[in-house]
This record gives structure tokens, C-alpha cells and sequence, in this order.
């Protein structure tokens, strides 16, 4: 059967190279109980036969339907089942497959309200991705309607299984009359960041094209883990919502997790704090109305705490309602608080604003409202953008900004003083200290949105993996690269949920260099696509047995990445809690590949660092 197929090709994969080094164990989603033989051989049946009528009618590309299947496939395929008699979610949910394959060309669960949930496919590799919706009865759905966006909290074995369980059996934890709430699934347990992040905006877009929601209506809120990616996504997509509210959670991660500075990680890996680290974004809040909320007694309130500290240091109070005597949860009144101001936000939403501050420390992250950042001076430091719009004319203060645009028609624009002209979707770029409505001479690679690193930037977006057909001829890192190679797409598979989308060097066709950034593993000996490039790539030339790690802009399509040995870069060890579910890699590392990977790094990292604004040492 396809089912049995699937699993013994994962549990090839996972055996191979363990008699070289170590297995790295799993630490989320844990590892479960088997289920009895005849329930196994049961739900693989049925399973397969799910497949093979949805595909026979047309329907195997049907995420509403597929959803179902991909929960209980994953299930068993990585012994997810955590209780006795598990096994009848998965039963259940095949019979809710069945039962919509049965009326799929109707698809009533389309205009279902009260709990439904629906699947999308996923941008970034193709994924099957489950959402729940909560939908009123009494909501009228002839007119656009606000949309609620809840963030979860951790749940290490709230796998797709029990997440679809829990969105089809019971309300969330907020509940409106006057909109539809939606919870997504953020990728199982990663922090709403990385994938997690992408998910949560691929959702909006879905429910966006499915319902009809007033686009400036839109409202993020989140508790604990869902706190945190509230603070998070709140802080990086501000413009994308009417009113943000963070419950608990984390916020930075150092003092999260009271590091002290003797503990602290090399030089590189504390700069990529400051790509999920709040407070560096903070200055993106004040242009939405935000809300926080903790427990009186809750240790999370640590993060409020140092949020209000960054609103304080920029002369702004944050709101924070404090649960009197909480621990880490809601008490009635306070949420009542919070729904309450949360509704009067969207009072105001899609309003004309005539001031926009934006603060980022990378290109990734480089738009708000009016206002598109195009170059920085350099990445990974403070940069603003405080723009405010007068009677037509426009005031711009900046800083680390070479070059941004405006989005707003204008008579005039004063950038930093200096006086220009201006139009609509003006851009402005920095000459020798001077604003110039010229676009400056640039090197032919240059970082800018979108292709500005790091390495673990390249999977936030649609990727290919290539690997080798050849065999290289250094054993060690013939090796080295079978056995990560191994690790990585086991992991995005448990951690991601998804399946990489992979091909063999040989392949590899133009259309695929167009449309994806190509994770290429191996060496120009080993790998046909990195054999083409060879003299076109950095560090080519390292010690027998040291292996580069790096992103880099392809030379086959310099709009996308190339990365070259390496996927995601934070790894098992950081799973214990999601603030350290960050880079841990910048955009370049050499790997000595003599000492076995393990839970925290990929071999031992000889060097590392960020390469310059034209992708230069």
C-alpha cells in the first residue's frame, strides 16, 4: 500500500548513517505509542482508499479534503498517537473525509458556520495545512466582516491530528458575535516564526478569498506561545492589522531566558536575536493600537515588562491589563477588557494615516503603511524611517537608510532636511550623503528585500532541494552531507510539517531555477548544479575536511538564493523552548566536519559571519 510505502522509506531514511554517528533524537513533536496491529491495519485501508477514490474523482488535490489524510498519514507514519485509544481521532477523521468526499462537488462545509475547519496548500513547499474557523450562526455573511486572527499556545503534541480534534470539538478562547475567528496552525510548535510566521499570513489571505472580510478590519491576538507570536507578528506586519494583543508569551531572548553575558552565544548568533527580538521593532507598534495582558502572579509577565520598557525608552506607555492575582491565564474580566478594546480599534480601522514609523534591522521586514524600505546602509543594525504627511508635502527622518520609496502622492518631501520634489511611489536614494531622486550605481549583487540572508531566510519562501547524483570525493564530507542532508528533511517533515520538495541534481530543469531558491547539497564533484557554478561561488577553496555552509544569491537567477549544505539552522536542542527557535547561522559558516553533528550544531563551526551589502567577505 502507498501508506506502508511511505513509512518504510521514512524509517530507511532515518537508519541511514547510524552506524556512522549518532541518530539525533526528536524532541518535538516526542515520539509516541504504537497503536495495536489490526487498528494499524485498519486505518492504512482506509486511508489508501480515501486516496485512491479522491484521486479517481478528481479530488486529490482537494486540500478541504485532504487535511484529514495528511493528519492521520503523519500519525502513523511518526507513532503520533500519545494516549490508549488514540487511534479513534484518526478513525474519526477519516470518516470526516469520507463523509465531505461524499458531497465534495456541493462542498456544504464551504458555507458551514459554528466550527469548520479547512486545509490550504502551502507556498512554501506544498503542504497540505490545516486552519480552524469559528463562524457565528447569526453572522450575516452578505457584507464584509472582521476576522479575528487567534495564535495558540504550545502544545508539543498538538500535532494536525488533535489540533483538527480540538478546532472541530470545542470554541477557542475568544468568542465574537460579529466576526469569524481563525486559528491557524502555525506549522504545529515553532513560535509563529520561520514557517510558523508565513503560515499565519497565508491563512488571512485564504479566509480573505473564501469569506468576506474587510481587509482593514483584521485583528491578531495570541496567548502564551500565541502571545509571543502575537508580539512577534504584531511587530514585523503591523500594517497587516487593525489592533494587536499579546496574552503572556516571550518577547526578546536573552533575558527570557536569564543568559548571562559569560553564557552568551558567539557574536553572530547574538546578532540574529535582533531578526525575531521585539523590542528592536518596537517602534512599528505605535502605529496600531496594542494591548498586552498578564497574569498578575504569571512568570510571562516578564515579557510585558520588557515591552513596556521599549515603549517607555521611545517616550510611549504601553497598555497593559494585569489579571489580579492570575497566574498564567485569562481571568473573565480582563479578557472582557481586552475584547473590548480590541473592538473599539476597529472603530477606527483603515483610517488615512498621516505618520508612520518604521524600525526594522533587516530588509525581510521593510514595509509599513506608505512606507517601503529599498537598501540599508548596513543590516543588523537600528534602522528608522519616521515619515509624516502635511497638507501634501511630506517629512522624512531616517537612519541606516540608502535608499526607501513613498507610497503616497506628494507635492514635496523633506528627507533629513534636504528638500525634494516628489510625486507618487517616489523613491529617494542616498549620494555621497545627499538624497538623490536618482537610483545610485550598484555592484551586481547587492543585498535588498527579499534576498538579504540569513540562511534560514531562503525556507520562509519556496524552495527546491537538490541533491547529488555523484559521489564526492572527500569520504568525510561524503558523509557529513548524506547524514545532515537526512536530518534536515526528517526534520522539516516531524517539525514542519510539510515535505520538501526535493530532485536530483541532474534533474534540475530551468523552469525549476526560475521559480524556486535552490538548497544544493554535496560539492562541485558531487553535485551537478554546484559543478556548473563552480569559480562562481564563495569559499570554494577550504581544507580537506571543512565543508561551507552558505546563502548567496544564485548565479543562475540572481533573484532567488542559492543554499548551499544547509537547511533551517536552529535545531533540536533549541526545541525546548520556542524563544530559542531562531538562527543560529548567519550567511556564511565552514562546518569541520571530523566532529559529529548533534542537537545544537551541525559539526564543529570553525568560522562564520554576514556578508556585506553586495554579498562581499
Amino acid at each position: 500500500m502507498q501508506l506502508k510505502c511511505i513509512i518504510l522509506c521514512a524509517l530507511c531514511a532515518m537508519t541511514c548513517c547510524a552506524d556512522e554517528w549518532k541518530l539525533i533524537e526528536r524532541k518535538i513533536p516526542p515520539a509516541g505509542m504504537g497503536i495495536p496491529g489490526t487498528n494499524r491495519e485498519r486505518l492504512e485501508a482506509e486511508w489508501e482508499a480515501l486516496q485512491q477514490e479522491m484521486r479517481a474523482r478528481g479530488f486529490e488535490r482537494d486540500a478541504d479534503l485532504q487535511v484529514y489524510l495528511k493528519a492521520v498519514a503523519w500519525a502513523l507514519k511518526h507513532d503520533e498517537f500519545y494516549r490508549k485509544g488514540d487511534a479513534l481521532f484518526a478513525e474519526q477523521l477519516l470518516a470526516r473525509a469520507k463523509q465531505r468526499l461524499s458531497t465534495a462537488k456541493e462542498a456544504p462545509w464551504k458555507k458551514a458556520k459554528g466550527l469548520v475547519v479547512r486545509g490550504y496548500h502551502s507556498r512554501i513547499d506544498g503542504s497540505v495545512q490545516p486552519y480552524g474557523l469559528e463562524i457565528p450562526e447569526q453572522l450575516k455573511l452578505d457584507r464584509a466582516v472582521p476576522l479575528y486572527v487567534w495564535l495558540h499556545g504550545r502544545g508539543d503534541k498538538n500535532t494536525d491530528l488533535y489540533f483538527i480534534r480540538d478546532r472541530e470539538s470545542r470554541p477557542g478562547r475568544i468568542q465574537v458575535d460579529d466576526a469569524i475567528v481563525v486559528h491557524p496552525f502555525g506549522r504545529h510548535c515553532m513560535g509563529f516564526k520561520s514557517a510558523g510566521e508565513i503560515d499565519v499570513l497565508d491563512v488571512i489571505e485564504e479566509v480573505k478569498r473564501n469569506y468576506p472580510i474587510d481587509p482593514r478590519r483584521v485583528v491578531l491576538m495570541g496567548f502564551s506561545m500565541g502571545g509571543a507570536g502575537a508580539w512577534h507578528i504584531g511587530a514585523h506586519y503591523t500594517d497587516r492589522f487593525a489592533a494587536i494583543h499579546a496574552g503572556a508569551g516571550f518577547a526578546e531572548t536573552a533575558r527570557y531566558n536569564r543568559l548571562q553575558p559569560e553564557k552568551y552565544p558567539p557574536g553572530y548568533e547574538q546578532t540574529l536575536w535582533r531578526m525575531y527580538d521585539v523590542p528592536n521593532y518596537v517602534r512599528n507598534l505605535f502605529n496600531r493600537p496594542v494591548v498586552a495582558y498578564s497574569g498578575e502572579v504569571d512568570k510571562q509577565i516578564q515579557a510585558a515588562r520588557v515591552m513596556e520598557e521599549a515603549f517607555k525608552a521611545e517616550g510611549r506607555v504601553l497598555p497593559h491589563i494585569i489579571g489580579p492575582k492570575m497566574p498564567h491565564k485569562y481571568d473573565p474580566a480582563s479578557l472582557a477588557e481586552v475584547l473590548l478594546r480590541m473592538r473599539a480599534a476597529l472603530e477606527h480601522a483603515g483610517e488615512d494615516r498621516d505618520r508612520v514609523f518604521l524600525q526594522t534591522q533587516t530588509l525581510r521586514y521593510n514595509r509599513l503603511d506608505w512606507v517601503e524600505l529599498l537598501r540599508l546602509k548596513e543590516h543588523w543594525q537600528d534602522t528608522r524611517v519616521d515619515a509624516q504627511f502635511r497638507e501634501g508635502h511630506v517629512v522624512v527622518k531616517t537612519k541606516n537608510v540608502r535608499a526607501f520609496r513613498i507610497h503616497r502622492p506628494a507635492r514635496s518631501i523633506r528627507i533629513d532636511g534636504q528638500a525634494m520634489a516628489a510625486g507618487k511611489d517616489a523613491a529617494f536614494w542616498l549620494r555621497e550623503g545627499r538624497w538623490s531622486a536618482k537610483s545610485i550605481e550598484e555592484p551586481a549583487r547587492v543585498k535588498k528585500p527579499g534576498l538579504q540572508g540569513p540562511i534560514d531566510d531562503a525556507f520562509l519562501s519556496p524552495f527546491l532541494v537538490v541533491t547529488p547524483s555523484g559521489t564526492s570525493a572527500k569520504v568525510e564530507t561524503a558523509r557529513w552531507v548524506d547524514f545532515e542532508l537526512q536530518h534536515f528533511l526528517a526534520r522539516w517533515e516531524a517539525l514542519y510539517r510539510g515535505k520538501a520538495r526535493v530532485k536530483r541534481d541532474v534533474d534540475v530543469t530551468e523552469a525549476d531555477v526560475q521559480k524556486y531558491h535552490l538548497v544544493a547539497w554535496g560539492d562541485h564533484g558531487s553535485n551537478a548544479v554546484l559543478g556548473k557554478l563552480r569559480g562562481r561561488l564563495p569559499l570554494e577553496a577550504l581544507a580537506e575536511h571543512q565543508v561551507p555552509l552558505f546563502v548567496y544569491p544564485n548565479p543562475l537567477n540572481p533573484e532567488k538564493y542559492l543554499v548551499v549544505n544547509s537547511g533551517p539552522t536552529h535545531r533540536e536542542g533549541h526545541d525546548r523552548t520556542n524563544s530559542l527557535q531562531n538562527p543560529k547561522l548567519p550567511d556564511w559558516a565552514i562546518v569541520d566536519v571530523r566532529q559529529a553533528p548533534d542537537a545544537l550544531r551541525p559539526g564543529k563551526v570553525v568560522d562564520a559571519g554576514f556578508f556585506d551589502e553586495a554579498w562581499q567577505f
